[in-house]
């Protein structure tokens, strides 16, 4: 165990959604360990999602010079997975073979690139895994 772990586009959501502060204060002890530990880590689709709905769909949308302060601070720094043909490649495997949507596929592919061993997001199954990628709903 390297004890690398991936965090999913819902934990820094969480973090700015004060209509649910237990959740919220866990998404943010999530994102300082991997930011403290250097341990976190995140995939270019994370980054484009959390800036899709954190642009749009915030109850008090982010300001562009917010967005580029949390993309050099928080986002730089956890970015290990890229995009690539064989990202994808195996995402369409695991997408076929685990009966995942495409989305779901890319973060769990991502996270097994990036050699995690855990996953932190609610859009899976506590508990399933991949190989030997675990699954944990931080919120539960």
């Amino acid at each position: 165990m390297n004890d690398r772990f991936f965090l999913d586009t819902n934990i820094f959501v969480y973090s700015f959604d004060r209509s649910a502060p237990q959740k919220a204060k866990k998404a943010e002890q999530l994102i300082r360990r991997a930011m403290t530990t250097k341990k976190g880590i995140v995939s270019y689709q994370v980054v484009q999602e959390f800036f899709n709905v954190a642009l749009k769909r915030f109850a008090h949308p982010m300001h562009l010079a917010e967005a580029e302060q949390y993309l050099t601070t928080v986002f730089r720094p956890l970015l290990g997975v890229h995009s690539s043909a064989a990202l994808y490649a195996e995402a369409l495997r695991m997408q076929s073979s685990a009966g995942l949507s495409w989305y779901d596929a890319l973060i769990v592919c991502s996270a097994v690139q990036a050699g995690c061993d855990v996953i932190y997001t609610e859009d899976l199954h506590s508990g399933q895994k991949f190989g030997t990628l675990q699954v944990k709903n931080p919120f539960l």
